[in-house]
């Protein structure tokens, strides 16, 4: 069974418009003035972990388990997902352009739009929350009109797989393997829900970006965001990560099935809400093609130690 699919739509479920076959860019080569990327990272000894769950709300069909032991080697990663700033350094270095702004158009969700934009598709089919917008990119992430000037400190969205690891050669960096991210998002505690525990809102605290209310019509914001929040947003795990969970999606290094070609991604997004996709546990997981993007994709890099 597919994952639901608010979560991440993928490119081949915008029907208005035939796929364009678009080429995987070409990885730049590494800046050296981008060091600044390696150095913030933050140093995981690495050791066993018990990985995976068999959480009785979770989504067995997404291969969230068995429980299993695994051992990750040391490894380095950043402490928030990759910011708007980072990347406009990044494409001002390179002149990289995004697969969304190469195809055209990425994924918006519908209750961030103003009035009724250009979009290739009136809804994706089952989901009509996703709207494929012409013109929706890193730089204009709700479509025409928009900007990301004053998200600055966000993490940057509507990137691709493909566009995620041209960011990580250039900038020296690699994206995590699942191992390495969950390792890393438990922030050293064992088989937690949660990156801080199993309670979602301990003494009554907010502790990640996620959608409150009722999916999808509204949104209480009671968490103090209504779509990404500033990767550096509430409390850090133990390992001094942010936002390991909720905000945006994060793509890994690895497929989502051996041999498959769609890659996974970890930690949910702020859309994900506990009567539809309550893939904000820590050892949830989802899928998307290497080519698709949206609104609540986005990636944090990691490196050899």
């Amino acid at each position: 069974m597919p994952p639901k699919p608010c979560c991440t739509p993928g490119r081949e479920q915008s029907a208005a418009a035939p796929l364009t076959v678009v080429r995987a860019p070409a990885a730049p080569a590494v800046d050296r003035a981008a060091g600044r990327s390696v150095r913030d990272l933050v140093d995981i000894a690495g050791g066993r972990f018990l990985q995976g769950t068999e959480d009785p709300d979770g989504f067995p069909e997404d291969g969230e388990g068995p429980v299993r032991e695994a051992v990750v080697g040391a490894f380095r990663i950043a402490p928030t997902t990759v910011t708007n700033a980072r990347f406009a350094s990044f494409v001002k270095a390179t002149g990289h352009v995004t697969e969304a702004e190469s195809f055209g158009f990425s994924f918006v969700f519908a209750g961030f739009l103003r009035g009724e934009p250009a979009a290739v598709s009136p809804a994706v089919a089952g989901t009509p929350w996703w709207r494929a917008v012409s013109g929706a990119d890193w730089r204009r992430p709700e479509g025409p009109g928009s900007s990301f000037a004053a998200r600055q400190d966000h993490p940057v969205v509507h990137v691709s797989w493909h566009d995620a690891r041209a960011y990580c050669a250039w900038s020296g960096t690699r994206l995590p393997t699942e191992a390495e991210w969950e390792y890393a998002a438990r922030g050293g505690l064992e088989q937690k829900r949660y990156p801080w525990g199993d309670e979602l809102r301990p003494d009554g605290r907010y502790m990640c970006n996620i959608w409150n209310g009722d999916f999808p019509a509204h949104n209480t914001r009671a968490d103090g965001y209504a779509g990404t929040a500033p990767a550096k947003s509430f409390r850090p795990n133990g390992y001094g990560l942010y936002n390991t969970v909720g905000n945006v999606w994060e793509w890994s290094a690895d497929p989502f099935r051996p041999g498959g070609p769609e890659r996974s991604m970890r930690g949910g997004s702020h859309m994900c809400h506990d009567s539809y996709c309550n893939r904000y546990r820590v050892a949830a997981r989802t899928r998307n093609t290497p080519d698709s993007s949206a609104g609540n994709i986005g990636f944090r890099v990691a490196a050899d130690l």
